[in-house]
């Protein structure tokens, strides 16, 4: 069955923005007195494909935040924790989305010794290596992406998006998104799909108008077709040795 659906907005590589105009009255922006739901769909394009499938149900990774154009900037918010769970040699989950501020713990739960770690711009951290049963511990102190690996196994992986806003939210499988209790004011929308395209074209600002009510956000068409996995280094810059498949590390370091 062939996609119904209105003219989506198309994304940049990672990355969508529009302007959504949410009508103040006379509450100011902050205010959760009228707050309202913002609510919305996206549609991938999965890799390997022109247009997007009826039964693609590869969304669920997608982080959808507003940003407030004209409101105070957010301050990093305390006492607040998340988890990334090491387990079955996977992280879970995949994409974890979270406030400036925010502890993230790394338990391993797995019976062998794991290494989080990142070594790329959003936020360099590592927690060496930590025995099954164990937890350590990161605060994340300014908004970027950071992608998470273990310096044992190469292909764990996983994404920490930290945001300076608390009005985000992660899609559906199916692109449905809404994003709750979301005070009058002007924002921008964005979306971030680690599997995007590079070739997509830029994104146009879409400004919507709507009462203190509940609104639903112009579709958005997410590329994916191009993308490819690529191979990363351990924290030390260098290839993983053939050894990091196997579980050397179900005992003790030697």
């Amino acid at each position: 069955m062939a996609l119904s659906f209105r003219p989506p907005v198309m994304t940049p590589p990672w990355l969508t923005s529009f302007s959504a105009c949410l009508l103040a009255g006379s509450m100011v922006l902050g205010s959760l007195a009228s707050a309202a739901n913002v609510s919305g769909v996206i549609h991938v394009i999965p890799p390997g494909h022109s247009h997007p499938r009826a039964d693609d149900l590869s969304a669920a990774n997608i982080v959808v935040w507003l940003q407030s154009v004209n409101g105070p900037a957010m301050q990093p918010i305390a006492n607040r924790r998340a988890g990334l769970l090491q387990k079955n040699k996977t992280f879970k989950p995949h994409v974890l989305a979270i406030q400036v501020g925010t502890v993230v713990d790394f338990p391993n739960e797995d019976p062998i010794f794991h290494s989080a770690f990142s070594n790329y711009n959003g936020q360099l951290f590592d927690l060496g290596l930590y025995a099954p049963g164990t937890t350590r511990s990161v605060r994340f102190k300014r908004p970027g992406i950071v992608r998470v690996f273990c310096n044992i196994h190469p292909n764990m992986a996983a994404v920490i998006l930290v945001l300076d806003t608390p009005f985000f939210t992660t899609a559906a499988s199916n692109g449905a998104y809404r994003i709750p209790d979301v005070p009058p004011g002007v924002y921008k929308l964005f979306a971030f799909d680690e599997r995007a395209s590079s070739q997509s074209p830029a994104d146009p600002s879409v400004v919507v108008s709507v009462p203190e009510a509940d609104i639903s956000a112009p579709e958005l068409l997410i590329s994916e077709e191009d993308y490819l996995p690529a191979p990363h280094k351990n924290k030390y810059g260098l290839d993983y040795p053939p050894s990091s498949e196997q579980d050397s590390y179900s005992g003790a370091p030697q």
